[in-house]
């Protein structure tokens, strides 16, 4: 594991909160909310963890059931698919129902969507088709846990497990979707001629944000201070950018500050950032393993560069102390999940950062916790 002190030093961005980015449309919440099976997630508070922390409140966005599965990629992966098969009929603007698409694509010999995981958005991948009446195909490295292969194969899908890291898996998949007229790559990360369909699964990730705004006024508060993000490819801090940092913001709501965190040894976001050009780095083993990749999604880079007001990596150690102390306190985060409360600590640890990111005793601060123990067992 690479410990050095360069690798523990974080990133700030002074102008990260005068960034201006194009919001996700309303009706991806009108689209999540009539499918069946919608509930918003619940949003923990902990009044523990704010005294340790030092802060106002924190509260945990808890993604541990989401449309009946371990985590949140199901908001990104039923949108874009639903954008793209729509697209695909003779008439894309009209309100197709999952029924309709599931009658003009799925069946014998119908459609199949590929795409390459290391987890949870190969099982919503997989989860929607099976909805939809589609075939899929999902490519995995051979080298993630057994029980997210068997969560996988359990909706229906055709599993291929391919002795690569994940960025080569991505290749591999790529290759074979081109390769069979019927099928649809459908992929969380852009690159160079494939950006539509991970910007639909960025927009999909917006439900996200407004079931959290939407219960932060509840509780009384204008927004949040902080919201601590995991990051693998950056889709999802790229959906928090792009709520948070959006055009259609009121100018008196709260604009705070976005932190980003990945493992040590797979900081792709974190490099990119120091070197302000995106840089590919070599993975290697970590629990982490839906944020086990070696490079910034295209389309992401661009608004992270300018809205992200700061990134941190973090150690094995780190993130599974932080997943002990949250299942102490009663929340359900697997090591992605936990992810972001490690790297807040490693981000407190350090009196710039924490001064950087404007921090004080009354702030707000949100954790996205991402999936479960369910959907990311400690194997290891």
């Amino acid at each position: 594991m690479t410990d050095h002190a360069e690798d523990r030093i974080g990133y700030i961005n002074p102008a990260a909160r005068g960034a201006s980015t194009t919001p996700a449309p309303e009706e991806v919440l009108q689209f999540h909310r009539a499918m069946s099976g919608y509930s918003p997630t619940a949003l923990s508070e902990s009044p523990d963890l704010a005294g340790t922390l030092g802060v106002g409140q924190v509260f945990i966005k808890e993604e541990a059931g989401r449309f009946g599965l371990p985590a949140f990629k199901m908001v990104g992966a039923a949108w874009a698919i639903y954008r793209a098969l729509a697209e695909r009929t003779d008439d894309p603007g009209f309100d197709w129902t999952f029924d309709d698409l599931a009658e003009q694509f799925g069946g014998h010999g119908g459609m199949t969507l590929i795409c390459a995981t290391d987890g949870n958005h190969g099982r919503a991948v997989a989860h929607t088709a099976r909805m939809l009446r589609l075939g899929a195909r999902v490519y995995v490295p051979a080298q993630i846990g057994q029980r997210a292969k068997e969560a996988i194969r359990s909706e229906d899908a055709e599993l291929v497990e391919v002795d690569a890291p994940y960025d080569d898996v991505v290749i591999q998949a790529t290759a074979a979707a081109d390769a069979e007229p019927t099928a649809m790559m459908v992929q969380d990360t852009a690159w160079a001629g494939y950006e539509q369909i991970p910007a639909w699964i960025v927009e999909g990730y917006s439900t996200i944000f407004r079931e959290l705004d939407a219960q932060l006024a509840h509780a009384g508060h204008d927004g949040p201070d902080v919201v601590v993000t995991p990051c693998g490819v950056g889709s999802l801090i790229q959906a928090t950018a792009a709520h948070y940092r959006g055009s259609d913001r009121a100018a008196d709501r709260v604009k705070p500050s976005l932190l980003s965190v990945e493992p040590a040894d797979a900081a792709c976001l974190l490099d990119s950032l120091r070197a302000n050009h995106p840089v590919a780095v070599a993975t290697g083993y970590t629990r982490m393993a839906g944020m086990n990749c070696g490079k910034v999604s295209t389309i992401a880079w661009p608004i992270l560069r300018d809205s992200i007001d700061a990134a941190v990596s973090i150690t094995e150690d780190e993130d599974l102390a932080a997943v002990k102390e949250l299942e102490r306190l009663g929340i359900d985060a697997g090591p992605c999940g936990a992810a972001s409360l490690a790297g807040l600590r490693r981000a407190f640890a350090d009196p710039a950062m924490r001064e950087g990111m404007g921090v004080n005793s009354t702030s707000v601060v949100v954790l996205l916790s991402t999936e479960s123990r369910e959907a990311n067992p400690i194997e290891g």
